[in-house]
């Protein structure tokens, strides 16, 4: 950031989220965004050799949603590239039906904008009101909030529960088994 805007990389100092760093970017102008953009993208795709599997449950979740006919899409602030890899990687691929990761070049897109979301719903052929964004973070629950759909808050660390009911989850579970479990049994 510091070779674009001295400033910029001021306040990329001490950042250490990579999209706070995206969102810094846009200040720097295009030249900067556009540089900036393919680090993470590639820090993310190598990452996922490292990440581990899919959360506990996750896998069932996602194959429940796929028994019951339900259209699944991963909705991501990271790239597609990344996304796409970690689901080829783990031979999870056919239980999603479209993979929207940030929209490169356009960090005021990313979520809390519900843009990922309804281009998701417009590609599944759903409406947004008929969807339901399972996240893990307070942008999630506002992104779903603003697209119309419904959210479930995944307090996947203890701090998180009151923060994404607080954001206006819907519901909040700490355990993706309960997501599955409730596929399995729940009629559309």
């Amino acid at each position: 950031m510091a070779r674009h805007d001295a400033t910029l990389g001021g306040k990329a100092d001490g950042v250490d989220d990579p999209m706070e760093i995206l969102r810094l970017a846009t200040q720097g102008g295009e030249p900067a965004i556009r540089a900036i953009e393919e680090s993470p993208t590639k820090a993310e795709v190598s990452a996922i050799k490292v990440a581990g599997p899919p959360v506990p449950g996750a896998v069932a979740a996602l194959e429940a949603a796929h028994s019951s006919g339900r259209k699944v899409a991963v909705v991501s602030n990271n790239s597609t590239a990344c996304v796409r890899a970690f689901l080829k990687l783990h031979g999870l691929r056919h239980l999603v039906h479209e993979v929207i990761g940030r929209t490169a070049y356009r960090p005021d897109l990313m979520k809390p904008d519900p843009h990922s979301l309804l281009l998701a719903a417009a590609r599944l052929r759903v409406h947004p009101h008929h969807c339901t964004l399972i996240g893990d973070s307070v942008t999630d629950v506002e992104a779903a909030c603003a697209a119309g759909a419904m959210s479930i808050g995944f307090a996947n660390k203890s701090h998180k529960g009151l923060a994404l009911a607080a954001a206006g989850a819907d519901a909040v579970v700490t355990d993706m088994t309960t997501v599955a479990d409730a596929l399995a049994s729940s009629p559309w």
